[in-house]
């Protein structure tokens, strides 16, 4: 080997040192000393084993302004390249906080959109580990059209390959919308936060003393503004949360969903599930847990639920069934007894449209016992939030299977997955109430001249809720109409639904021709 060979050589070794050394041995310690990882410690820990490709290790920043060309650091702020999970190609970027604190640079941006680009290409998720003070202030406009440029492919993105974030430190100002725009956002509880204006403006301008923790962390977006979709105690959780949520996800738009091996236990081969048959409480104003009741329905240990602390009224799920992956809507009667409302609207609307972009088949569980009233809700809009859930279900094209456990009444009725708007399979089990209130309610309303005019009201009342229950408060007239498919056994659910679901397997609808529609936003 000659000498300028061998030099070559040793150049290209010294300069992929200096870029995995990101802002240098000290920034990486305070890094450490914050109790986080580094980007290329999360790229590592995120995917398997050895898998990791980088690209575009070596790009450097192209600014000459406030001292900037005198810092330059190889990969200017975020690792970027492909590797596998559970064997599955998937596209990662991380934001490295040691250099420049992770901003946004020009260069930064144009790697982020070449791997962008490179996914729907490729058809593969791209997952996001964000860790950034925002826009390099240094670089001005330009790092603020770097932000667009991402957003604007986040648009393009959205529905074909899953976009995944994770919140691993500060995001602020206009970099929360690039998050805000992906399918999945998870956070680390006491280490991340996400605000458009952080607590330094909120406080000059509406004079309110708050911290970040409290403004945008995981704890408050988690349970009261819904964006964050899980909060994991620590960073290497919210890697693992990761994986796991890959598993339900296919590659892209044009793949099924992911469907694993099973097999039925050998002691119970028709899927019999007794235990169903006695969770419902004879009482219809008991609550009980609907959480319980999907457990049984779903295939051992396989239920992977998203916001589970907001909307608490609404249960929205990722689970197995037979093996196959499938998304749960559910109300639940232990929480505000499963009422509909405006955050749970949101709520389970923006994952009917989740499951339906990456052909994930949907069984909806209902127990509703209708909207929640107020001037509350109707003052901040509750009729164009529940109308999203209705444009959801009616938009959605993949396999729709919908099992009324108990109360169905009045609209919501129609929009949790009823079969006036395109429900495949209808199921009702023996102690459904579909009916447009409940029977004390219609029976007032009905009978009000009759029932003031008895020598006892109470009994007369008590009479005509008994007429009204036996009429209407039952699945019946539904299922004599064709409303309902079938009312079944509850201990017979899971075999009806491993049934349905492959027989719907093959579902193809085409909407009529246009551009798209106008969600009620």
């Amino acid at each position: 080997m000659n000498d300028n060979m061998n030099h070559s050589f040793q150049e290209l070794e010294r300069r992929r040192a200096v870029a995995l050394q990101g802002g240098g041995e000290a920034r990486i310690a305070a890094q450490h000393k914050k109790g986080k990882l580094t980007a290329r410690e999360r790229v590592d820990l995120l995917l398997d084993e050895g898998s990791f490709e980088e690209m575009g290790m070596l790009v450097t920043h192209r600014s000459h302004e406030f001292g900037l060309e005198k810092e330059v650091y190889p990969g200017d702020g975020v690792v970027t390249g492909s590797g596998t999970i559970m064997g599955r190609p998937v596209l990662v970027f991380s934001q490295d906080f040691t250099v420049f604190g992770g901003s946004l640079s020009e260069a930064h941006a144009e790697k982020i959109c070449r791997l962008m680009d490179m996914a729907m290409r490729l058809g593969v998720p791209v997952i996001g580990l964000n860790d950034s003070g925002g826009a390099r202030i240094q670089e001005g406009v330009v790092s603020l059209a770097g932000y667009a440029d991402i957003f604007y492919r986040n648009v393009q993105a959205s529905g074909v390959v899953p976009q995944i974030s994770a919140i691993m430190g500060p995001c602020a100002g206009g970099a929360v919308y690039s998050p805000a725009m992906t399918d999945i956002i998870f956070m680390v509880e006491n280490s991340s936060y996400m605000f458009v204006t952080g607590p330094n403006v909120v406080k000059t301008v509406t004079h309110e003393e708050i911290s970040s923790e409290n403004l945008g962390g995981a704890s408050t977006h988690s349970t009261r503004s819904g964006v964050c979709h899980l909060s994991f105690p620590h960073e290497l959780a919210c890697l693992e949360g990761i994986r796991r949520q890959l598993f339900y996800l296919p590659q892209n738009c044009e793949e099924m969903a992911p469907i694993y091996p099973y097999s039925a236990p050998a002691n119970n081969p028709l899927e019999w599930r007794p235990k169903l048959n006695e969770l419902i409480p004879s009482s219809p104003n008991q609550p009980y847990d609907m959480l319980e009741l999907m457990d049984e329905i779903l295939d051992p240990e396989t239920r992977f639920e998203l916001q589970p602390d907001f909307a608490g009224n609404m249960i929205t799920a990722f689970g197995l069934l037979g093996g196959r992956s499938i998304g749960i809507v559910a109300n639940q009667p232990s929480s505000l007894a499963g009422v509909l409302d405006i955050n749970a609207s949101r709520k389970a609307a923006r994952f009917v449209r989740l499951c339906d972009s990456f052909n994930i088949p949907l069984l909806v569980l209902v127990d509703v016992p209708g909207f929640l009233p107020g001037t509350d809700q109707e003052w901040n809009g509750i009729i164009v939030h529940g109308a999203k859930l209705l444009y959801a279900f009616s938009e959605a094209t993949v396999p729709r299977i919908t099992v009324i456990t108990r109360k169905a009444y009045g609209g919501a009725y129609d929009v949790m997955n009823s079969k006036h708007i395109g429900a495949d399979y209808n199921f009702a089990w023996p102690c459904a109430e579909i009916a447009v209130m409940g029977a004390k309610g219609a029976a007032e309303i009905i009978f009000k001249h009759e029932i003031q005019a008895a020598p006892d009201p109470n009994a007369k009342w008590d009479e005509k809720v008994a007429l009204y229950t036996e009429h209407f408060t039952n699945p019946y007239q539904a299922a004599a109409r064709g409303y309902v498919d079938e009312v079944i056994m509850p201990s017979e659910t899971r075999r009806k639904l491993l049934s349905a679901f492959a027989r719907t397997a093959n579902k193809a609808v085409r909407h009529p021709r246009k551009k798209h529609g106008n969600i009620p936003l």
